[in-house]
């Protein structure tokens, strides 16, 4: 019997990683849990820290050749939701991004690109929903993509990452925080 469970054991731990397994993870983020104060907008009647958390994942599926990021409100009263950061051609031999880096003078790995977001400019944004209008949901999703590079200029805006996200995806895994005032 103990046979049976070590060779089984060692199929398991030898498959590489399925898509299902693809996780992104943050010491500061939990899944379903209030933002906190650092990660809060610094502006709009807001005054947190407005750092981006930091942000590791796990068990890329085979085939990915790049990764992408997206922070998205869809409580934002605007019809068509709020983006607080978008970040594509991130290589394929980064597991993570560090806290602070989507401030302008953040630590990107190589080639990554900080595209522009709903505040007009690239780089995070943190949370500052209308107050009186509830807990927003802050969707945090890092995307397997197919492709090395996506081709798109830096200030291109989140509907157009978007686009070609949807084209490029192989698997993706989000965090959902809350926030409301």
């Amino acid at each position: 019997m103990s046979l049976i469970l070590t060779a089984t054991a060692v199929i398991l731990f030898s498959l590489p990683a399925l898509a299902g397994d693809f996780s992104l993870s943050s010491p500061t983020l939990q899944d379903g849990k209030s933002l906190p104060g650092e990660h809060i907008l610094n502006g709009f009647g807001c005054s947190g820290g407005n750092v981006s958390p930091a942000l590791a994942w796990h068990n890329a599926p085979d085939g990915t050749k790049s990764f992408a990021l997206t922070v998205y409100d869809p409580d934002a009263p605007t019809g068509s939701g709020w983006w607080h950061w978008v970040v594509f051609n991130i290589p394929a031999t980064a597991t993570g991004l560090e806290a602070g880096a989507g401030s302008e003078d953040g630590h990107l790995p190589e080639g990554a690109v900080q595209s522009r977001t709903d505040f007009g400019q690239p780089g995070y944004g943190g949370a500052c929903p209308p107050e009186g209008h509830g807990d927003h949901r802050y969707v945090f999703t890092i995307y397997a993509l197919d492709v090395e590079k996506l081709d798109l200029a830096p200030d291109s805006s989140a509907a157009m990452v978007g686009f070609f996200l949807g084209g490029h995806t192989l698997a993706k895994a989000s965090i959902t925080a809350t926030y409301g005032r």
